[in-house]
């Protein structure tokens, strides 16, 4: 599937009858004859044991040229064993794809990490892509993809929407006809460009004939663009001269974009586009919705990477204007490919990015001033651990098309149709779940989210450090509950608005634990509050009872199920009568204060004065006692009779 990727075409050969197989597969190399350098390695590592740091990573490259993931892993281990943080970046990039197509993403992450250590910003931007990432895939996809029947054991890729019901693609199957000149670099023929019937219910291509009379030749061709009323066609093919590839020193053909006028089954009126270059690939041209710019890839030098994208406006005269890299945002020191503009976003394949493996399919929304946002994966089933590119998207019908090498495809590359669901508007409330007292964090606080009609619509935990992220749908309302046993448990109320993806973050949630505020004394559990005083032989409720009994009531207050009962005593001195009669106007002085503030009469099954006849010091009539002695004895309990249901959430 590089085929197309590297832009170049060999066309040299060589005589190799008196060289050794080592200085043949070099020279296969040289000319990226990677199927015919493997042979040529093969036999060098057959005979000795390879140490040329150069000869490892040419091995390794060409297995990786050629889709052999699980071969190029193997010999790209050693050439990070060799160069580890040294490794060129766009070799590295090669190795990451390498290990995430064997599923070794353990291995990718971590050196990810280690290679980019000194470049904060760009971990940063890795671990938002990475996040974004794993929140996708593990989510219900939005996509429902299938393979279509028309792909072939060839290489079938790039279904570009052709009128209402017409799809554009690209195909090495062209095996008809006589004396096909086949491409070194994959032994495979020359793409050419197909027209086919697209059935709109299922989205399956048939009837399919060549495009156009003049537009395939005997080399590449493929990668169109449309203009909005299907006049213009822009496409990408080899330099030739007197219909005979044109090649530059290393045998190769830069490919260019050339525009030209659909006519009566021909393209009339060709042009060169301006910007191309002899020296460089110019390919995978696209427009956006108005057609005012044009999207292309490009390995001209001043860019990021192997292959970057560029856009050029174009002036209602036709003429194109100086183009514009997409700068760092979007491209990387891999390869950005395929660009596809939909919808005011920028669609594109990369193995720069953070990724599945190999190529995968990007988007990135473009801004004011033509500023791009962070890429993000579309994650899968779009994306997998091979090569996925080619995506285009029909956004009134939700439907599309993209292409891929992975496994269980019919051929080389498949074309692949999906149905994108539309997606649910939502914004994210997010903070975390704190102790009241120590404000620690609550790790597995239980959350739940309840609508309008009191149905419980989400689930979750707080993770090990407290914190909660939720999505909610737009123009809603909710109540979201938070709670954990030996904790009360909170309600809030919250209210989304209209605007997709707004965040509401830090919000921070306080729960009390139900430990903290009681004590036990031997079986009976009892509110943990200081003595409440009074004045002197009477029973109203001072100021400094209130304090205390401020905290009966938080505690009955943040734990509704909490019952009960006031007990209240003297110490010895005074009648036992005149002790039995005040000791019980002061319990139920403090139940009236409880009520007073709304704590309901159910909750308090008794208040009632014991006098001096449940003493804890024994000090009794007639027993001298010290002041602080008989305090002890003067005391008020808050006594709670249901334990077991005592923190029941709400």
């Amino acid at each position: 599937m590089k085929k197309i990727f590297q832009f170049s075409v060999l066309l040299f050969s060589f005589c190799v009858f008196s060289q050794s197989n080592l200085e043949k597969a070099t020279n296969y190399y040289n000319t990226m004859q990677y199927k015919k350098a493997i042979e040529s390695y093969q036999k060098v590592i057959e005979k000795e044991d390879v140490k040329s740091h150069e000869t490892i990573f040419r091995i390794a490259n060409s297995y990786f040229y050629i889709n052999d993931y699980q071969n190029a892993k193997k010999w790209f281990d050693k050439v990070y064993e060799i160069q580890q943080k040294t490794m060129a970046e766009v070799n590295f990039l090669k190795y990451i794809e390498c290990l995430k197509a064997n599923r070794d993403n353990e291995t990718a992450n971590k050196i990810l990490k280690e290679y980019y250590s000194d470049n904060p910003k760009k971990l940063k931007t890795l671990a938002f892509q990475k996040r974004n990432l794993d929140s996708i895939n593990s989510e219900k996809s939005l996509y429902t993809v299938k393979n279509l029947s028309i792909n072939t054991p060839m290489s079938d890729f790039g279904a570009v929407k052709y009128g209402p019901n017409k799809i554009i693609f690209y195909s090495t199957r062209d095996t008809a006809k006589m004396n096909v000149k086949i491409y070194s670099w994959n032994e495979q023929p020359y793409l050419n460009t197909y027209v086919a019937e697209k059935n709109l219910s299922t989205g399956e291509i048939t009837n399919v004939q060549p495009f156009l009379e003049n537009l395939n030749s005997n080399y590449h061709d493929a990668t169109v663009a449309f203009s909005n009323n299907l006049e213009k066609i822009y496409f990408t093919s080899n330099y030739l001269k007197k219909n005979k590839i044109k090649i530059n020193r290393e045998g190769c053909s830069n490919m260019k974009i050339l525009r030209g006028v659909i006519k009566d089954d021909n393209i009339v009126k060709t042009e060169v586009l301006k910007f191309n270059d002899e020296k460089y690939s110019f390919a995978h041209p696209a427009l956006c919705d108005q057609g005012k710019y044009l999207f292309f890839v490009s390995d001209m030098p001043g860019g990021y990477g192997c292959t970057d994208i560029y856009y050029a406006e174009i002036f209602e005269d036709g003429t194109i204007n100086t183009p514009v890299n997409a700068g760092p945002m979007v491209n990387t020191a891999g390869r950005e490919m395929f660009p596809y503009f939909a919808d005011n976003t920028l669609y594109f394949s990369s193995d720069g990015h953070f990724g599945m493996g190999g190529l995968d399919i990007f988007e990135a929304k473009v801004g004011p001033n033509a500023t791009f946002s962070i890429p993000l994966n579309l994650g899968e089933p779009i994306n997998s651990n091979m090569d996925d590119f080619s995506f285009t998207y029909d956004i009134t019908e939700n439907t599309g098309y993209f292409s891929s090498n992975r496994a269980m495809g019919k051929g080389d590359d498949d074309i692949y149709y999906f149905i994108k669901q539309k997606p649910e508007k939502y914004q994210i409330y997010a903070g975390n779940v704190l102790d009241e007292t120590t404000k620690l964090p609550i790790p597995f606080a239980d959350i739940k989210v309840i609508d309008a009609f009191g149905d419980t619509v989400q689930t979750m935990q707080t993770d090990t450090v407290g914190f909660y992220e939720l999505k909610l749908p737009c123009d809603s309302e909710f109540k979201i509950n938070f709670s954990k046993p030996d904790y009360n448990s909170k309600s809030v109320t919250v209210k989304t608005d209209s605007t997709p993806l707004k965040e509401m973050k830090n919000n921070i949630v306080y729960l009390v634990n139900y430990n903290n505020l009681v004590v036990k004394e031997g079986d009976i559990e009892k509110v943990k509050i200081n003595p409440i005083y009074f004045d002197l032989d009477k029973y109203d409720i001072t100021t400094r009872a209130e304090i205390e009994l401020d905290k009966v009531y938080y505690l009955m207050n943040e734990f509704p199920n909490v019952i009960i009962k006031i007990e209240s005593h003297t110490d010895s001195r005074g009648s036992d009568l005149h002790n039995l009669t005040l000791s019980d106007n002061r319990a139920k002085a403090t139940q009236t204060y409880l009520l007073s503030k709304g704590i309901s009469p159910t909750r308090i099954v008794d208040a009632r004065g014991y006098g001096e006849t449940r003493l804890k010091v024994n000090c009794p009539n007639g027993v001298k006692c010290t002041e602080e002695q008989h305090a002890i004895n003067r005391r008020s309990d808050f006594i709670i009779i249901n334990e077991s249901n005592a923190i029941s959430y709400k």
